[in-house]
C-alpha cells in the first residue's frame, strides 16, 4: 500500500507538488492503525487481526500496480535530466554576440530550476516517518515473539501466530518502500545538483548581459559609421553564420520555419483583411451600417483581424509541439494583445471623425513593437542590432513628431499625451542606442509598449464601464444592487493602474532575466530604521488599501443614507451628516492603523510622539473639541437640516451641520456660520421643531370711548374670517385688553403663524385689522400735541 502511494505521488512531482504534499501527509496518517484495551489479551489480540489484515491487504492491493507506477517515476526523473541536458548542450553553445540565442537559452534553464524547486518537498521529513513507523513494528514483533501464549485458546493462538507473520510482512514493506525513496531521493538530488550547475551559469551569463546592458554598453553609433564597410561585411558574416542552413540537418528553429512563420502572418493579414471587408460590405445588414460605423470600419476591421489572429496563435502555441513555433506565438500573441487593445480602447473612446488620427498617432510605436518582437522571434545577431536599429529609432522618433504636429488638435487629450510621453521614450531610446546603450533602448520600449498596453487596457476597461453606467443609470440605482459595479469602477481599476508600473518593468526587465533585480529593487526598504520601514512594495500596498477603504467608506455611507431615509425623511440629512464622521474616522482611523503596520512603524514611536504632542493640541484645540461637542448633540437630533432657527437676532433655515459649526441661510439671503457653542451659549430658538407655527403678538389701539368687548369681537371674527392658509387652525385667535394709553386703549392679537412666513402673515393680519376697524368706524388715534402760545410782557413793548 504504502510503495504505491510513493509512487504515485513520484509520479506528479514536477506538475503538482501542492497535491504531492498533501498526499504524502495522508500517507503517514493512513496506516496508523491501533487498538485499545480490550476485555482480555484474546480479544485484543483478535481486533488486531483484523486490523493488520486490513492494511495488509490494502497494501498488497496497491503494491500489484506499483511497477507501472514505478517506470513512470523513472521516466519523469530521467525526462528532467534529459531536458536539463539539452537545455546545457544549448547554453553552453551560445556566442556572446548573439545576445537574443543567449538570453532565450538563459532563460529555458532557470526556467526549468525553478519549475524544478518549487516541486522540492521534505523527503528525508518522510524517509524519517518511514523509520518511525518500521520501528513501531518492529517493537511490534519483539513483543509478539516474546509473548507467552500457554494460558492462550486455540483462537487466540491462531490470532497471535496471523498478527505476528502480517505485522512482519508490513515492516518488510515499509523497508522496501523506504529503500525505493531513497534511490529516488539520489536521483532527484543528482538532478537538483545538475540543475543548480546549470542555473548558476545561467545566471552568471545573464550578469554579464546585464552589465553589457547597463555599464559597459557598445560601441557608439558614430564610430560604426565610420567604419560602415567593415561593420556590414561583419554583420553579413554573422548574418550568414547565424541563418545559413547545416546541409542533412533539420533543425526546429531552421531559417525556412522562420519564413514560413512571417509568410503566414502576411498571407493571413492579407486574408483576414479581405474577408473581414467582403463580410462587412456584403453580409453585414444594412441597418448596422450606420454613418458612424462607416467612418469606424477600418479600425473595426483591423480589430477583428488582430482578435482572429490572436486566437489562432494561442491554439496553434496550445497544440503544437515545436520550440520556435511555441516562443514566436507569446510573443505574437503579447504583440496583438498590444494592438488589440489600442484598435478597441479607440473604438470605444473615439467618435468616428478623429479615429483615423487616433490611430496613425500611435503607428509609430505599433511598428517598433513589432520590430522588436520580430528581433526577438529571430533571435538577431548583436551586430545587426546594432547596425540598424539606431536609425530605426531615429526615423520613428521623427516621424512620431511629425504625427504629433500634424493631429495635435484632432484626437483626444489622453492619446495626446500618451504620444507626447511615446516620443519622450523614442527620443530617450535614440540617445542611448546612439551612444552605443542599444540593448538599452530595446529595454527601454518594451516597458513602455507594456506600459501603454496596460494604460490602454485600464482606459478601455473604464470607458466601457462609463458608457455602462450611463445607459443604465447605475448610479441612480440603489447602492445594493451596484455595488460590484462601483467596487470594479472605483477600486479594482485603480489598483490595476498602480501595479501596472510594476507588472510593466517586471515585464521588460524579465527579457534579459533582470526580474530579480527589479524585484529586489521593489522590496528594499529604503527607509529601515526601528522606528519604521519604508519600501516601494508597501507604499503601493498602502496607496492600494486607501482606494479600497474610500471605496468601503462611500458604499457604508450611502447603505446609512438610505436606511435614514427609509426609517425618517426629515432626519435623514442631520443623521447622515453625524454619521458621515463617524464613518470617516472609523473607517479612515482603520486604513490608517493598517498602514502603520505595514510600514512597521514602532509603537512605542507612536506613544512617545503622540504624549509630546497631545498636552499642546489638547490646549491648542479646546475650542475645536468643545464645538465638536456641541456638534454631536446638534446632530443627534436637536436639530436638523431644513430646520429654521434664530440666534442672535438672526432668523433663517439651516443648511447644513458639521462637528464644529452651523451653516443658516438667513432671510435676506446671506449666508452664516455659527459655531456650535454659540447656538448654545445664546440660547437659539428652534422655530420648526414642533409644528412649525410661532406665537405672534401683533399690537393694535383704538381711541378712548370705544367699545372694548365689541372691538376684540370684531377683530378675532375678522381674522378667523381670513382663513389665511398659514395661520394655525388649531389654535384660537385672541385679542387681549393690555393698557391704557396716553391717547388710546392698547390691544394685542395673540395669533399663531407660520414661523417660516411670520411677517407676511402678520402684514396680512394687520391689514385686516386695519380694516375692519376702519369698516365699524372705530377710530384709530395717533399722538396729538395741543402747543399753547402765551404773551410775555416783554413782547407787549
Amino acid at each position: 500500500m504504502v510503495e504505491a502511494w510513493i509512487i504515485v505521488i513520484f509520479a506528479v512531482v514536477m506538475k503538482h507538488a501542492k497535491l504531492l504534499t498533501l498526499v504524502l501527509a495522508l500517507l503517514m496518517a493512513l496506516p496508523m492503525h491501533a487498538v485499545l484495551k480490550e476485555e482480555d489479551l484474546s480479544k485484543t489480540l483478535y481486533i488486531l487481526r483484523k486490523e493488520l489484515t486490513k492494511t495488509y491487504l490494502e497494501m498488497e492491493e496497491n503494491m500489484k500496480s506499483s511497477k507501472e507506477m514505478n517506470k513512470r517515476i523513472l521516466t519523469n526523473l530521467f525526462s528532467t535530466m534529459s531536458r536539463s541536458n539539452q537545455n546545457a548542450l544549448m547554453l553552453y553553445s551560445q556566442k556572446p554576440d548573439y545576445v537574443f540565442d543567449l538570453t532565450y537559452a538563459c532563460h529555458e534553464a532557470t526556467d526549468q530550476y525553478q519549475d524544478f524547486k518549487k516541486a522540492t518537498l521534505p523527503f528525508r521529513q518522510y524517509v524519517d516517518k518511514m523509520n518511525t513507523e518500521i520501528a513501531r513494528y518492529d517493537s511490534l514483533v519483539t513483543s509478539l515473539s516474546k509473548m507467552p501464549t500457554r494460558r492462550l485458546d486455540d483462537s487466540a493462538k491462531v490470532d497471535h501466530d496471523v498478527c505476528l507473520t502480517l505485522a512482519v510482512n508490513i515492516r518488510n514493506n515499509y523497508t522496501e518502500t523506504r529503500e525505493r525513496m531513497t534511490e529516488y531521493i539520489k536521483y532527484y538530488e543528482r538532478a537538483e545538483e545538475q540543475l543548480k550547475t546549470l542555473n548558476d551559469y545561467a545566471n552568471l551569463r545573464y550578469n554579464e548581459i546585464q552589465t553589457n546592458i547597463f555599464k559597459n554598453g557598445g560601441e557608439p553609433y558614430w564610430d560604426i559609421i565610420k567604419s560602415m564597410q567593415y561593420q556590414m561585411s561583419k554583420t553579413a558574416d554573422s548574418v550568414t553564420d547565424k541563418y545559413k542552413p547545416i546541409e542533412g540537418v533539420k533543425s526546429q528553429w531552421d531559417i525556412k520555419i522562420i519564413t514560413f512563420l512571417f509568410l503566414f502572418i502576411l498571407i493571413y493579414g492579407t486574408l483576414a483583411i479581405v474577408l473581414n471587408i467582403i463580410a462587412i460590405r456584403y453580409v453585414l445588414p444594412k441597418r448596422f451600417r450606420s454613418a458612424e460605423f462607416l467612418k469606424k470600419r477600418t479600425c473595426i476591421i483591423l480589430a477583428t483581424t488582430t482578435i482572429t489572429f490572436a486566437l489562432i496563435l494561442g491554439i496553434l502555441r496550445a497544440t503544437v509541439n515545436q520550440n520556435f513555433l511555441i516562443m514566436a506565438s507569446g510573443l505574437l500573441v503579447e504583440y496583438s494583445w498590444l494592438l488589440g487593445v489600442i484598435l478597441i480602447s479607440l473604438l470605444l473612446r473615439v467618435d468616428g471623425n478623429q479615429i483615423k488620427s487616433a490611430f496613425k498617432i500611435y503607428t509609430p510605436l505599433i511598428v517598433i513593437g513589432f520590430i522588436v518582437i520580430t528581433f526577438r522571434i529571430v533571435l538577431i545577431p548583436n551586430d545587426l542590432v546594432n547596425l540598424i536599429f539606431p536609425p530605426i529609432l531615429l526615423v520613428c522618433a521623427l516621424w512620431q513628431w511629425y504625427l504629433i504636429r500634424r493631429y495635435n488638435k484632432k484626437i483626444p487629450k489622453s492619446d495626446m499625451n500618451y504620444t507626447y510621453i511615446s516620443l519622450g521614450v523614442f527620443v530617450a531610446s535614440v540617445i542611448c542606442s546612439w551612444m552605443g546603450y542599444t540593448l538599452l533602448s530595446v529595454q527601454m520600449l518594451i516597458w513602455w509598449i507594456m506600459q501603454l498596453t496596460c494604460i490602454l487596457t485600464i482606459t478601455c476597461i473604464s470607458e466601457w464601464m462609463h458608457k455602462y453606467s450611463d445607459s443604465h443609470h447605475i448610479y441612480e440605482q440603489p447602492v445594493s444592487k451596484t455595488w460590484m459595479f462601483r467596487f470594479v469602477y472605483r477600486v479594482l481599476l485603480p489598483v490595476m493602474g498602480l501595479c501596472s508600473v510594476i507588472i510593466s518593468i517586471y515585464y521588460a526587465a524579465d527579457v534579459f532575466n533582470l526580474s530579480d533585480v527589479v524585484m529586489g529593487i521593489i522590496t528594499k526598504r529604503f527607509i529601515d530604521t526601528d522606528s519604521i520601514s519604508v519600501s516601494i512594495l508597501n507604499i503601493i500596498i498602502v496607496a492600494s488599501l486607501w482606494f479600497l477603504f474610500g471605496y468601503i467608506n462611500r458604499i457604508s455611507l450611502a447603505l446609512l443614507r438610505q436606511h435614514f431615509v427609509e426609517k425618517d425623511p426629515r432626519t435623514a440629512d442631520s443623521r447622515s451628516v453625524m454619521g458621515r464622521n463617524v464613518l470617516q474616522v472609523v473607517v479612515w482611523g482603520a486604513w490608517l492603523l493598517i498602514s502603520l503596520a505595514i510600514m512597521k512603524v514602532s509603537n512605542t514611536w507612536l506613544i512617545v510622539i503622540s504624549g509630546g504632542l497631545s498636552t499642546g493640541i489638547g490646549f491648542a484645540m479646546k475650542d475645536i473639541l468643545e464645538n465638536i461637542y456641541y456638534g454631536i448633540s446638534l446632530m443627534a437630533g436637536r436639530i436638523k437640516i431644513g430646520d429654521w432657527i434664530e440666534c442672535d437676532g438672526t432668523k433663517g433655515k439651516v443648511s447644513s451641520i458639521s462637528y464644529t459649526s452651523t451653516m443658516i441661510e438667513a432671510i435676506d439671503g446671506s449666508v452664516i456660520a455659527f459655531q456650535n457653542s454659540q447656538l448654545f451659549t445664546k440660547n437659539y430658538k428652534n422655530l420648526t421643531r414642533n409644528h412649525g407655527f410661532v406665537l405672534s403678538l401683533i399690537p393694535f389701539n383704538v381711541a378712548y370711548g370705544s367699545n372694548v368687548k365689541q372691538v376684540c369681537s370684531l377683530v378675532e371674527d375678522a381674522v378667523v374670517n381670513m382663513k389665511h392658509p398659514n395661520i394655525d387652525k388649531k389654535k384660537k385667535v385672541r385679542a387681549v385688553f393690555t393698557e391704557f394709553g396716553d391717547s388710546s386703549v392698547n390691544f394685542q392679537l395673540l395669533c399663531w403663524v407660520d414661523a417660516v412666513k411670520q411677517i407676511y402673515v402678520v402684514s396680512d393680519i394687520m391689514e385686516c385689522i386695519y380694516d375692519t376697524l376702519n369698516k365699524n368706524n372705530i377710530e384709530i388715534p395717533f399722538p396729538q400735541r395741543d402747543i399753547h402760545v402765551k404773551n410775555t410782557p416783554l413782547d407787549n413793548q
